[in-house]
């Protein structure tokens, strides 16, 4: 191994981060504070743990949990151990997380099991043999529906054989669970060669992540990348966002999220930045939280700015301290970032990624205008390519809308045990078909228009949503908008506009059509506009369109 292949593992990074800053804060959970060198103390401790447990390279370990500094160790554990990360969504139900688990073979749970008043283990053994997922076709079901023998009375979930060990986040003790204390003893007896043998043993181009898409389209497939290319990505993140050593990152994005690992701990890992970990988004604890802890990085989907540039008592902290806001959706209307930056945020930068790209292909730059931020994504980080394509994978020229693909050293090694699915999705020259659809600008910004499957069709004529919430967000009334397309005999399909009102605006649907006729051909026009109090939402903070679709 080279010299700077260290440099691009896990370990290898967070070893670094200490070198540079050995008493420098590095992660901030509520009363918890832990340095760079605490936190690898911790994560060393976690690794002697694993071994104990019988860990070995390439085994699946899941996290489902909220973020907290034990899921970090946790996370930074697994994978300097040479396992792979499985990050479970803190929104599933126990046959979503059983089935994910199940696909991913995981060997180990790490669990917090009182999050928001969820009993997790036992929504994991609900339903158990009532043969979901017969079938899929997935080839990993064999477990499913199968009569129980002896010995699945001692599985701490009966249904997955090869879940051999649960560990609760929380402390609290369950019949074959291990509580998070105890499991750091259980590797306490073991010498630190060990752990550091074992760090020393993990290769750049090892799995150190298998992250499942979220399963729009179907049931989710998991995602495989490595530690080369998860930290080739956020050195280029970090490069173009300009995330440093000295900045505090108050990160709310979930942590089982590309957003919220990737973009969140491995970026301020590789730049010895300080993470202020946030279960959830509630406006008023932000608030607070940038104010003691002198937040300067606050990335997040668009829906939160709006809730802090809204919330009542914002005047009464002192939020001087912000510097950089990074953000992506189809649609962050201009008026969005403008007061963004004029209120809240020198700095607003957009980005586009996606699960099988370890979550980033474009990002914006500090020195972007309002505009080109909120209608672009930026141009590609550094050794990625962009290419928009037609139905038969040809290039369009710029300007013209397709599908978008990409090539670099950020695609996926592929999806878990799916070899059909990853050919389907990267061609033989390395190009990955992303599903979304858009265009490259003449600078060669990305704009997208919207994923392939929202788009519908008014009399023969395709409707990118983006562009007409784009339109319905530029109304002074307007906070968001979401559109999508209904059956309508006619014509097949019309909009169907969803906003939500700025606070003390009165939002009028027709008025609203009116401004789209004003603004758009009439077959983007949206045939109703329908308000709502909120927009439903997804864990990652993205608008639920399926759910629009049957409101």
């Amino acid at each position: 191994m080279s010299e700077t292949e260290p440099l691009l593992t896990i370990p290898g990074a967070l070893d670094l981060a200490v070198h540079r800053a050995p008493d420098r804060e590095a992660l901030v959970d509520g009363d918890v504070r832990l340095t760079w060198t605490q936190l690898r103390d911790q994560v060393r401790a976690a690794v002697k743990s694993l071994i104990a447990l019988g860990t070995r390279r390439g085994d699946r370990i899941a996290v489902w949990a909220p973020n907290s500094h034990r899921w970090v160790v946790a996370a930074l554990a697994v994978a300097s151990a040479g396992a792979v990360l499985v990050p479970v969504n803190t929104r599933y139900k126990g046959g979503e997380a059983r089935w994910l688990l199940e696909r991913g073979a995981a060997r180990l749970l790490f669990v917090e099991n009182g999050f928001l008043g969820k009993d997790y283990l036992a929504m994991l053994g609900e339903g158990e043999g009532e043969g979901e997922g017969e079938g899929e076709g997935e080839g990993e079901g064999e477990g499913e529906g199968r009569s129980r023998g002896a010995g699945d009375e001692e599985r701490p979930v009966p249904s997955l054989p090869a879940l051999a060990r649960v560990v609760t986040l929380d402390g609290a003790e369950r019949p074959g669970t291990l509580p998070w204390d105890d499991f750091l003893i259980h590797g306490a007896h073991l010498p630190d060669t060990d752990a550091t043998d074992h760090t020393a043993s993990v290769r750049p181009d090892d799995p150190s992540d298998l992250l499942f898409t979220s399963g729009t389209t179907g049931r989710p497939k998991g995602a495989l990348t490595t530690h080369r290319q998860n930290l080739t990505t956020y050195r280029a993140w970090s490069g173009r966002t300009g995330l440093t050593g000295d900045d505090r990152y108050l990160i709310i994005n979930p942590l089982f999220h590309c957003f919220g690992y990737k973009a969140g701990v491995l970026a301020c890992l590789l730049r010895g930045a300080t993470m202020v970990l946030q279960p959830v988004f509630d406006a008023p604890r932000a608030l607070r939280a940038v104010e003691t802890e002198r937040i300067t990085v606050l990335p997040g989907p668009p829906t939160i700015y709006t809730e802090l540039l809204d919330a009542p008592d914002r005047e009464c902290y002192d939020l001087s301290s912000l510097r950089l806001a990074v953000t992506g959706a189809a649609v962050v209307p201009v008026a969005l970032v403008r007061r963004m930056r004029a209120e809240l945020f020198p700095e607003v930068l957009t980005a586009y990624g996606l699960t099988e790209c370890c979550g980033t292909v474009t990002v914006c730059s500090a020195d972007d205008d309002a505009e080109t931020v909120a209608l672009t994504a930026g141009r590609p980080i550094d050794g990625v390519e962009i290419r928009i394509a037609d139905g038969d994978r040809r290039p369009l020229p710029a300007g013209q809308d397709g599908e978008i693909t990409v090539r670099g050293p950020n695609v996926m090694l592929g999806y878990l045990d799916d070899p059909a699915a990853s050919a389907a999705a990267v061609d033989a020259d390395g190009w990955l078909a992303t599903g979304d659809v858009g265009h490259l600008d003449e600078r060669g910004n990305l704009v997208v228009t919207g994923r392939s499957k929202d788009m519908f069709v008014v009399g023969g004529f395709n409707v990118y949503p983006a562009e007409v919430e784009q339109v319905l967000t530029g109304h002074d009334a307007v906070a968001e908008a979401a559109v999508v397309g209904v059956p309508d005999t006619r014509l097949g399909e019309v909009g169907r506009a969803y906003v939500t009102a700025r606070p003390g605006a009165g939002a009028d649907p027709d008025a609203l059509v009116g401004w789209c006729r004003e603004r758009l051909a009439n077959f983007k026009v949206p045939r109703e506009v329908v308000v709502l109090e909120t927009l439903p939402r997804n864990a990652s903070g993205k608008i639920d369109k399926a759910v629009l679709r049957t409101h």
